[in-house]
Order: C-alpha cells, then structure tokens, then sequence
C-alpha cells in the first residue's frame, strides 16, 4: 500500500516537473540544438585543420617520383657525329626538402593561424554569448506578458462585474443607462488590452520554441523569480566588462595576427636557407645512381612589387585592427554608461510603482464600497481600478526592463554558462 502511495506521489511531482520550464533549461536546448552553434564549431574544427597545414611547413617535406618511357630518342655523339637511338627508359627516385631558417617567415604564419583557432573559439563562445541574452529575453516577456495576461483577465473579469452590477442597478432605477454603458465601453477595451497581452505572450513562446527547437506547452509553468534579479556589483563593472568582452579578445587577437602577419610578409624578402637531398635510379641506355645531398639559399630579387604590397597590407591590417579595437571600447563604455544609468532609473521605478500599487488598491476598496452605496459615481471607479491595473503592469515592466539592461551586462561581460 506504502509503495502505491509513493508511486502515486512520484508520478504526481513528475507531472508538475514536466510543466514547468526553467531559464536554464530554455539556455541549455538552444546552446545544444541551435544551428550556428554547431555551424560554429565546425569552423573551430576548420581552424585547428588550417593550423596543421600551416605546421607542416616546419617538417621534412618527402616526395616519392617515378617515370616510366615506353619510347625516348637518346643522341649518342660518335666519330664526330650524333646518332639518335629509340629506346624504353625509367626513373625513380625520392627527393626530400626541410626548411632550415627563413627570417621567421614560416613561424609568423604558423602562429598566425593559430590565432585564427583562437579567434574560432572566442567567436563560438560570444555567439553563445548572444544567444542566452536572446534567450533571456524571450524567456522573461513570456513571463512579463504571463503575468499581464493574468492581471488583464482579473481587471475584464472586474469591469464585467461592473457593467452586470450597472445593468442592474439601471433596472432598479438606481443608475442612469450612461452608467452602463460607460462600463460596457470599458469591457471592450479590458478585452481588446487582453488580446495584445495574449499575442505578445504567443510570439515570444514562438520565438523561444524555434530557438529551442521544441514546441513549449501552451500551459507551461514558467520562474517568475527570472524578473527579479540583481546586479552583481563586487566588482567594477566597466573594467570587468573591458577585461571579458569576448568581441574587444577577438580583436586583440586579430591584431596580434596582422603583426604577425606583417613580420612573415616582411621575412618574404629575405629568402630561405633550405636542406635538400635526392637519390635516383635512372635505368635508360645506361643505369646508374644519382645523389644529391647539399644546402640551398633561394632569395627572391624581383617579384613585380608583390612581396612588398603583401607586407603593406598586412601593416594595414593590422593598424585598421587597432582602430577598430578602440572604437568598440568606446561604444562600450558608452553603452555600460547607459546600462548602469537604466538600472539605477528601474530600481527607483520599481519603488515608485511598489508605493503607487498599494495607494491604489487602497483607493480601489474604498470607492468600490461607496459606489455601492451611492456616493462615488462610475467614473471614480474606473479612474481607481486603471490605476490598479496601470500599477500592476508598470511595476511588471519595469522589473522587465531592469533584467534586460542586467541581461545585457551579463553579455558583454561574456557570461553564457550561467
């Protein structure tokens, strides 16, 4: 018998587990399911591959040759003469090249593409990054709307009440048909407000399904604690954000790769020191052995300008990084400005509106028992239930607009794992 009951208590958690969806659970489907995440980390992949082939510059380079002539015109000098004579005739043979010093050429590209990896990954990760604070904000206007829904129903349910009681009391005589009326315009709108809060409801759930790539119950439970949450401010959060922004190291990056870059286009003009060695068998008219083992020194003397322009372009690349970098850096701090500014704005808000909810209400009880008995007109009542209903959304909104500025500095600072 205990064990039916545990069961059936198990089996009772586990419904309301399964209809509730957590910000984090939303976070995590979109980081495994969506598209550009794995588009992403195939060009991580790309890029280790690019870095590979670009090491292999450092190695010996081996080659395996071999010809074979079914017919070939040999000329044999004889008595002054040349005679040509037709034969068959083949070779093979194994040639081997490793690079001894080139001024740094090779080494410059080979971390220069290691830094393209590097760039790979810091791009995956502030493109998840960007994807929890989309997450995060269609996940919290699910809620903000969620709950809109909930206070439009109760404010159209309260103006359908008035308009019955009107419709009454204009039957007893105790109320003009203006009264009822005015109450039958107010349920209109109450319903009409309801819709818009019903709609953006479904297009954020829309939006957070196909991130998720999976279709969220219309009944779904979701954390309305995501709307209260507070700015981590132990640290400066300016400096944290300049010192983590994944877009400023990925610039950084870019411009310790165009230095690199550079220094390998400039290392182009000097050459290379190389050692080469070769055997071959050579079965013609005659066969024999060939060897070469030695050092060479190939320096280029004119290339029409070439190696010249690629070094310059480098050296602009490089300098178009730097500015880039600076650039981004002040449209930070002018951004975190702004943030910081918001929050500070939201939290007065979120006071103003805490105050204003309670003095409605307030006002609400009492005018609803007076208008009963005859001594506030319906214009009252409707003035002190809108502020009701304005109070509730605005405390709504501004909890909302307080973790979209949060959510916005938990991006830039580069947090996606949380």
């Amino acid at each position: 018998m205990m064990k039916k009951i545990l069961f059936a208590n198990l089996l009772v958690l586990s419904s309301l587990w399964s209809d509730t969806l957590t910000l984090q659970e939303s976070i995590d489907s979109v980081l495994q399911n969506y598209p550009d995440v794995k588009s992403f980390e195939l060009k991580v992949k790309h890029s280790k591959a690019s870095y590979k082939s670009a090491f292999a510059d450092y190695l010996p380079q081996l080659d395996l040759n071999a010809q074979y002539n079914l017919t070939q015109t040999y000329v044999l000098p004889q008595d002054g003469l040349f005679h040509t004579v037709d034969d068959t005739g083949w070779n093979a043979g194994v040639n081997l090249k490793q690079k001894v010093w080139d001024f740094s050429k090779t080494s410059s590209k080979v971390a220069a593409t290691k830094l393209d990896e590097d760039i790979s990954k810091l791009s995956l990760k502030e493109l998840k990054s960007l994807l929890v604070f989309k997450v995060k904000g269609f996940y919290e206007l699910m809620v903000v709307q969620k709950e809109a829904i909930k206070v439009r129903k109760k404010d159209l349910e309260t103006k359908e009440a008035y308009y019955a009681q009107a419709e009454a009391l204009v039957k007893e005589g105790l109320k003009t048909q203006a009264d009822a009326s005015r109450f039958l315009s107010s349920v209109y709108i109450a319903r009409d407000n309801l819709a818009i809060a019903q709609t953006s409801y479904e297009k954020a759930k829309n939006s957070l399904s196909l991130y998720m790539n999976k279709k969220i119950d219309d009944n779904i439970t979701l954390e309305l604690q995501s709307l209260k949450k507070e700015l981590d401010t132990t640290q400066n959060v300016e400096q944290e954000i300049l010192n983590n922004n994944y877009t400023l190291k990925i610039d950084e990056k870019s411009i310790e790769k165009n230095q690199l870059l550079h220094k390998s286009a400039k290392a182009s003009h000097f050459g290379s020191i190389d050692i080469v060695a070769s055997y071959n068998h050579m079965d013609t008219l005659n066969v024999y052995d060939t060897k070469v083992a030695g050092i060479t020194l190939n320096v280029p003397i004119y290339s029409g300008g070439r190696v010249s322009a690629e070094a310059q372009k480098a050296q602009i690349s490089a300098e178009i990084s730097k500015e880039q970098k600076r650039s981004r850096e002040i449209t930070l701090k002018e951004e975190i400005e702004n943030l910081l500014s918001d929050i500070k704005r939201y939290d007065k808000t979120i006071a103003a509106k805490k105050a204003q909810l309670d003095s409605a209400m307030e006002t609400k009880s009492v005018l609803d028992a007076r208008y009963k008995e005859g001594l506030s007109t319906y214009i009252e009542v409707l003035d002190a239930t809108s502020l009701v209903l304005n109070a509730e959304l605005g405390l709504l909104e501004a909890y909302f607009y307080r973790t979209l500025s949060i959510d916005r500095i938990d991006y830039l600072k580069g947090k996606y794992n949380e």
